[in-house]
Order: structure tokens, then sequence, then C-alpha cells
């Protein structure tokens, strides 16, 4: 079986320079900018717990189209600083987020919560009723 392999120049010319300096600041963006989601069903509805610390809920987005769930938000960065301060060292992120999901019945968008407490976004989506057949008489 052929093996892939990535091919780095700066690896041959300085191997311990840049080892470990870009690489982790990518993985640890990818990571930090991921919005966590558990979804529960119940006989009548779902309940999404989504992980969004940081986010204000003004910047917080929800759409339901039929059985389809997009979630997204912004965390903003705060460029209050005060004279003469400068900052020697930050971790923390800012960007947007979002998440997608399908359910496997259609949300009623009309009777559907959101409450957001302690940076967790709670939905209550309750499941559309089926429209019931009814017979139809020739006349």
């Amino acid at each position: 079986m052929t093996r892939l392999s990535v091919y780095d120049p700066f690896a041959e010319v300085f191997p311990e320079l840049f080892r470990g300096v870009v690489a982790p600041t990518r993985e640890r963006q990818s990571q930090s900018l991921q919005l966590k989601v558990d979804v529960r069903e119940g006989p009548d509805d779902y309940t999404v717990h989504a992980e969004m610390p940081g986010i204000a809920k003004q910047d917080i987005q929800i759409e339901v189209d039929g059985n389809r769930v997009s979630i997204s938000g912004e965390i903003k960065r705060d460029e209050a600083s005060k004279e003469g301060n400068r900052v020697l060292h930050s971790e923390r992120y800012f960007g947007s987020v979002s998440r997608s999901f399908t359910l496997a019945s259609e949300i009623d968008d009309a009777k559907a919560e959101a409450l957001v407490e302690n940076g967790v976004l709670t939905l209550k989506l309750p499941k559309r009723t089926a429209a019931s057949a009814r017979k139809i008489s020739v006349n």
C-alpha cells in the first residue's frame, strides 16, 4: 500500500526552530471554535443543549426549517484596554461559530423555546404533530 507523507522543507533546514510553533496554534484554534451540542429526544419534543461560552444572547441566531436546526453565534473581542497597559499574552479566542443538524421529525417552530444560562443554550423543540389522514368521499 502506498504511504502518503507531507513534505516540510523547513524540517531539514531548521528542524527544531519551527517544530511545535505553527501546528499547535492551528490545532488550538480549530478546537476552541467548536460548538458542542447534546440532543435528546422525548416522546413529544427534542431538547438541545449547546455550549456557547462567551457569547452574548443577542449574538446568538437560531433557525428552524422543517427538521433542520441551525445555531450560530459570534464571540466578539473585548477591545477595552487601559492607558499604558499592553497585552503580553492572550489565549482567548474570537470569531463565529455555527452548527447545523437534521432531526428525524419536523419541528413546530411556533412553539420552540430558547434559553441561555451560564454559557449553555437550551432549546426546547416540540415535534410537529402529523396531519391526520382523512377520507374523502366521492360524489
